[in-house]
């Protein structure tokens, strides 16, 4: 490319004022993320706004565990909550492997109509929850400031908690692999609580099991299909995280990329990583910030310009257009 590339969590959805139209004529985010004509018109709005490099699709990483049937719904200023959380070694052992196409085949579908109307203009990623994100909604019934379920769970019955772990590595690989075979040309790996954990209990119980996702996942009809390990909190551990054979490590905005850069070397593509709240500045401000992490990742090959987290409900999209535009700006080559 003759500029670096760019693309933004949560680029599609909840800040776009046509994003919340759709959603209030669809009825519910669910019946959004279901219907795949809706979700393909909601990975295609932001790119329709700002010259994006990519597309992401437009989904939820909770719709594995939802097919499972814990009985998923939304509360309004709460967000995702389950009906039916699964927190003893009994209720792990009763959950039963999804049936990919039977009950999550609308991801793929949507991925096929995506890829379509992109009509390869714009590469599509396509994204799953890591297992220990999705087993920490689901053994906490919802979003949790202290994680007391599932860490009593790691700490009482490792091996309970393992068999969930497993069970999800291979619900998730299987997922990723029907979205790589409808189309998707990477895939992300969003771990977004395993920050929460120590060293020793980040690489056990979230690390290892992205590994075996990674190991797991096929070529798409092109070949390969380039993975992007997220982990929000993951500075420490990034040595570690390259070590699994992912293409790309994505940063959150609390290490400089510099030094990121320094400790994996050319092993992986790096992307990020500017702090999400960068958005809420005015846009002279939002340029400098752009600036300063293209010029601390230097003439280094392997960046994906992104923020180090979603963009979130109140930003205007003015500003997420001056931070795409400053992005291509300053680093044309």
């Amino acid at each position: 490319m003759d500029a670096t590339p760019v693309w933004l969590m949560r680029q599609a959805g909840r800040y776009l004022p046509e994003y919340r139209k759709l959603r209030e004529e669809a009825g519910s985010f669910l019946d959004l993320c279901q219907n795949p004509e809706l979700a393909c018109e909601v990975t295609l709005q932001p790119l329709r706004r700002f010259d994006l490099d990519a597309a992401i699709l437009f989904s939820d990483i909770l719709t594995v565990p939802e097919a499972m049937g814990l009985g998923l719904h939304f509360v309004a200023g709460e967000g995702p909550h389950f009906a039916h959380p699964v927190r003893t070694p009994g209720a792990i052992d009763r959950l039963v492997m999804p049936d990919i196409e039977e009950e999550l085949g609308y991801v793929p579908a949507a991925v096929r109509l995506i890829r379509r109307e992109l009509d390869g203009k714009t590469p599509l990623i396509g994204f799953a929850g890591s297992p220990w994100t999705l087993a920490t909604y689901m053994v906490e019934g919802g979003p949790s400031k202290n994680y007391q379920h599932i860490k009593a769970l790691m700490f009482n019955a490792p091996d309970a908690l393992h068999r969930l772990l497993d069970l999800l590595a291979r619900a998730t690989a299987a997922y990723l692999n029907a979205q790589i075979a409808a189309g998707a040309q990477a895939v992300q790996i969003f771990d977004t609580w395993g920050g929460v954990l120590s060293p020793a209990n980040y690489r056990a119980f979230s690390l290892a099991y992205m590994e075996k996702i990674v190991a797991q996942l096929e070529p798409g009809p092109d070949g390969a299909v380039p993975t992007i390990l997220f982990t929000k909190g993951g500075g420490p551990w990034l040595e570690d995280i390259a070590a699994t054979g992912t293409s790309a490590i994505g940063l959150d905005w609390t290490i400089d990329i510099d030094d990121a850069a320094a400790r994996v070397g050319d092993r992986v593509a790096l992307q990020g990583n500017a702090d999400p709240a960068i958005l809420f500045a005015r846009p002279e401000r939002i340029r400098a910030e752009v600036r300063d992490i293209l010029d601390r990742f230097g003439d280094r090959p392997g960046h994906v310009f992104n923020l180090g987290h979603g963009v979130t409900p109140q930003v205007e999209p003015d500003h997420v257009a001056a931070l795409v535009d400053a992005v291509h700006e300053f680093s044309a080559r």
